[in-house]
């Protein structure tokens, strides 16, 4: 009798813990860790607790030290303001109170790493030195993850004010791109992507690609041209391997380019084919051997996930449908297989059904998508910008379909529940 007592509690047990938790993603408070009941996925929300809004980084960025993650939370400010807005465009109202905190994914613990008074920018980890770098003004520190250490690193001259973007494969290096003060004038006066977006494109300013020794805090200027130079990154294998955008509309630039930051050679990554034809969004696989990209031929007809071979510039490229196109892409660990984030019908795939988080699957020349969270109830202005965990077996993104921005990790794996 005992026996069959326990076991109806444990049955009863597990049968309200899966009525509890197969709900419906967004649209009302969540709770901690839920499955999202159009994909049977586990969705868990990583930033639980902590108060305001918690943005995980731009796709292209690296948040991973070891097994921990590091991430922004904002407690004083107010969802609506959170976008994704490039750094220079912020403002500083909106950014009171930002600290960098860390995610362990063995412990489930949380932890402030810092407590500025000032707002600070950021989204630059090194997992090779294990150092976290972010910027206060005009002031660069770096954060030793170990020792909890800070240590200035840099202070911008007053004739070459800017901010950092990347640290290179051996976390020797920090880059970025200084716009001059007409941009930041424009940016000032046109908040709003949609009016800054050709301004800044058809202005033609000068923009000048550097690079900040970590050691000695040496500037080096490594490239002007009178182009809207962004979206810079290192590779993820080659520390003297820097990559830019000429930013502006996709169909009117050639969009990616690499150079050595040591010899300054500078090539062209893909060349368009046909009228229209656009790629973006581009980042750097594990391996450092592919960079990948968004590519579509033509601009919002048909879609792919191009690679690049950087070492013999052969191209390969993955069909996938106009429902799972997504703004930004990633991949895992070995390459083999992809995430994105989806996009709303305002976006340029004009999808009637691209609102989910995706994994894709390489088969041949094509990309098998399963979904795995629903974002009906996602505001696509904050865009999610998925990324890989260290085990592979979690896709992270942001979202902000409770009202606030949290942080959150949805299984790769389908469990019975």
């Amino acid at each position: 009798m005992k026996v069959l007592l326990t076991g109806l509690l444990i049955a009863t047990a597990c049968n309200a813990l899966q009525a509890q938790e197969t709900l419906e993603t967004g649209g009302k408070k969540m709770p901690a860790e839920w499955v999202d009941k159009d994909t049977h996925h586990k969705v868990v929300n990583l930033s639980a607790g902590l108060p305001g809004n918690s943005l995980s980084f731009y796709f292209h960025n690296n948040p991973f030290i070891g097994n921990e993650m590091i991430f922004y939370n904002n407690s004083k400010q107010a969802a609506a303001d959170v976008t994704d807005m490039k750094r220079e465009e912020v403002k500083a109202s909106n950014e009171n109170n930002r600290q960098i905190f860390s995610y362990n994914f063995d412990t489930k613990k949380t932890t402030q790493l810092t407590h500025c008074a000032a707002p600070m920018n950021g989204e630059v980890v090194s997992a090779k030195t294990k150092t976290i770098f972010y910027q206060i003004k005009d002031s660069i520190f770096a954060l030793d993850f170990v020792t909890k250490k800070t240590r200035l690193v840099f202070v911008f001259p007053e004739d070459f004010k800017s901010s950092i973007s990347a640290v290179n494969a051996d976390g020797t290096l920090l880059s970025g791109s200084r716009a001059t003060d007409a941009e930041k004038e424009i940016l000032k006066n046109n908040p709003n992507k949609s009016s800054y977006f050709n301004l800044i494109y058809d202005a033609h300013l000068p923009k000048t690609l550097f690079t900040i020794n970590v050691k000695t805090g040496q500037l080096n200027k490594i490239f002007t041209d009178s182009a809207w130079l962004n979206h810079v990154q290192f590779s993820s294998a080659d520390p003297e391997l820097l990559s830019f955008c000429h930013e502006g509309p996709w169909h009117k630039v050639n969009r990616i380019w690499h150079i050595n930051v040591n010899t300054k050679k500078i090539i062209q990554v893909h060349h368009r084919t046909m009228d229209m034809e656009i790629w973006g969004h581009e980042w750097f696989g594990k391996s450092g051997k592919t960079m990948w990209f968004d590519l579509q031929q033509p601009r919002g007809k048909t879609f792919y996930v191009g690679g690049y071979d950087v070492a013999t510039g052969k191209e390969m490229k993955y069909e996938l449908q106009r429902n799972d196109w997504s703004v930004h892409y990633n991949s895992n660990a070995t390459e083999t297989l992809f995430a994105g984030d989806g996009g709303d019908p305002g976006a340029v795939a004009k999808a009637p059904d691209g609102q989910w988080i995706n994994l894709f699957t390489p088969n041949g020349d094509k990309f098998i998508a399963e979904k795995l969270v629903n974002m009906k109830h996602h505001q696509y202005k904050l865009e999610p910008n998925v990324h890989f965990s260290p085990d592979g077996k979690w896709i992270i993104f942001r979202a902000n379909f409770e009202g606030e921005s949290n942080v959150y990790a949805v299984e790769i794996v389908k469990r019975e529940w």
